[in-house]
């Protein structure tokens, strides 16, 4: 999703906001008939909740790579904070697991 909702902020900027729209839900299109199939089968085996942390995980984990290489944003000390209270979200959710 990450490419879906940033990327048209670099390719689209001087197209109306409508077709980045089209084009993003397009993408995104793409991007939901694999997540919608991986929740199905991530639910069998763990709660909402955890779901929701993994995925929040793999997004911060893509979105940071992909901001700084691809949209040329600087790096922040923010992201590293943000990774700890991921990490803190993570005990959380599975600390019943562990």
């Amino acid at each position: 999703m990450t490419f879906a909702w940033y990327a048209h902020l670099k390719e689209l900027h001087d197209k109306p906001w409508f077709v980045a729209a089209f084009v993003s839900w397009f993408i995104a299109l793409f991007e939901y008939l694999l997540q919608v199939p991986a929740n199905r089968i991530g639910y069998s085996v763990l709660n909402v909740g955890q779901l929701k942390i993994i995925q929040e995980v793999i997004t911060l984990s893509l979105f940071v790579p992909f901001s700084i290489y691809y949209l040329r944003e600087p790096l922040k000390l923010d992201y590293l904070w943000a990774f700890f209270c991921l990490i803190g979200a993570v005990y959380f959710v599975f600390r019943e697991k562990l």
